[in-house]
């Protein structure tokens, strides 16, 4: 029999295919109708069971090997972003303002090649393979809708693999790391409230400007002061709104912003450390602050024990050299929700290539991916879920 990634190359042409398509029609994050049905037919096609799981989008597709055994999920998401697209090429968006800046067409074209994989390999099937398709990635909603709709039930999930490209990785690298990957993923929402008045008589107002920048900069000293240097954490404001005319001092000023964190007992006392620190700022304005603490998403964490049976059976699929150690990401991911039901393991497919162009982060307008990738994620989705239906992982 071939090899799972000889399979996969000759999947290339197709895989790439598929991406080109998704790329061309991104939808937004529970928009995505036109890709949900896209999924569905080459599932179908394949001979997979696509089954209903509640939701609008996404899709759940079902392989029962031909003995029974464990329950594999293997998972990819399916949005696009609001943002133009500014890559020249013959798969460019078509529409409008929605682009796969984050490169979630190729995360559902190596899910589907795998999916096409382990269709032809039923017969040596021992258990079952579970396709998850998940929308809303982008907005932290997809995830927890279909967890509250019981994806990981009927039948019961043993155990899920995911990725995500990067483009700190060539091609021909998969990144796995034992522990965490990606940081947990907060959201702040801060309001200042004063006394407004004259621009050019500031002393008989209380300025909540003044105030929310003397906040802003005390809150790094959370992180430079009152955080262990060998430890991660990330304070940021991304928007903030306050007055309306160049000689008017406001009464109030609004913030949101996002906190990032590894360590789960860190993550557990940001909310008290910054609420202390804005309060006494605040007061000492002479202003009162509204500080409102989200927790959104928890940090990816792959068990170490999967994580390094994962590295083994990877080198199947890109070599001894091919499996490496990724330096881990402040970014987030709702595949961390997946691990707190599962033991799960999050891998990044290298999709960079400098000689291409190909060097874009994540939700650029010129974000793109090497498409020589496609077959080491299609053949590491599913060389992971066949060996352990194998009998490897138990």
């Amino acid at each position: 029999m071939k090899t799972i990634l000889e399979q996969a190359t000759e999947l290339s042409e197709q895989l790439i295919d598929i991406r080109r398509d998704l790329h061309r029609n991104p939808e937004l994050s529970f928009k995505e109708y036109r890709t949900t049905e896209y999924i569905t037919q080459i599932l179908l096609l394949a001979g997979i069971e696509v089954v209903p799981w509640g939701g609008e989008t996404g899709v759940v597709g079902l392989l029962k090997g031909d003995q029974p055994g464990p329950v594999v999920a293997l998972r990819a998401d399916i949005d696009g972003l609001p943002v133009t697209e500014e890559n020249n090429c013959l798969y460019q968006s078509l529409q409008p303002g929605v682009m796969h800046a984050c490169g979630h067409d190729a995360h559902t074209a190596c899910l589907l090649g795998a999916a096409l994989i382990l269709a032809g390999r039923r017969a040596s099937l021992a258990g079952t393979v579970k396709f998850i398709f998940q929308p809303a990635e982008e907005i932290n909603a997809g995830a927890k809708l279909m967890l509250e709709q019981g994806v990981l039930t009927n039948p019961a999930v043993d155990v899920i693999f995911g990725l995500h490209n990067t483009p700190t990785l060539p091609v021909g690298q998969i990144g796995c790391k034992e522990g965490p990957l990606m940081a947990a993923v907060d959201t702040t929402f801060l309001t200042i409230k004063g006394t407004g008045g004259h621009g050019a008589i500031p002393h008989s107002t209380r300025d909540p400007i003044t105030a929310v920048a003397a906040v802003i900069q005390g809150l790094q000293t959370i992180v430079s002061r009152q955080v262990d240097p060998l430890a991660a954490a990330v304070i940021s404001f991304g928007t903030i709104n306050g007055g309306h005319a160049h000689n008017v001092i406001p009464d109030k000023v609004e913030l949101t912003g996002t906190v990032r964190t590894f360590d789960a007992v860190l993550r557990r006392e940001m909310p008290g450390r910054m609420q202390g620190l804005i309060s006494g700022i605040a007061q000492a304005m002479g202003t009162q602050a509204e500080f409102v603490y989200r927790q959104d998403l928890p940090a990816v964490f792959n068990p170490p024990g999967l994580a390094a049976w994962c590295r083994q059976r990877l080198e199947q699929v890109v070599g001894t050299t091919g499996v490496v150690t990724p330096v881990p990401s402040m970014g987030g991911e709702d595949f961390a929700l997946f691990q707190e039901q599962i033991p799960g393991v999050f891998l990044w497919l290298g999709v960079g290539n400098p000689a291409k162009g190909i060097v874009h982060q994540w939700h650029n307008p010129c974000f793109d991916i090497d498409e020589d990738a496609l077959k080491f994620g299609a053949a590491a989705l599913a060389q992971l879920a066949y060996d352990y239906l194998g009998g490897v992982g138990r």
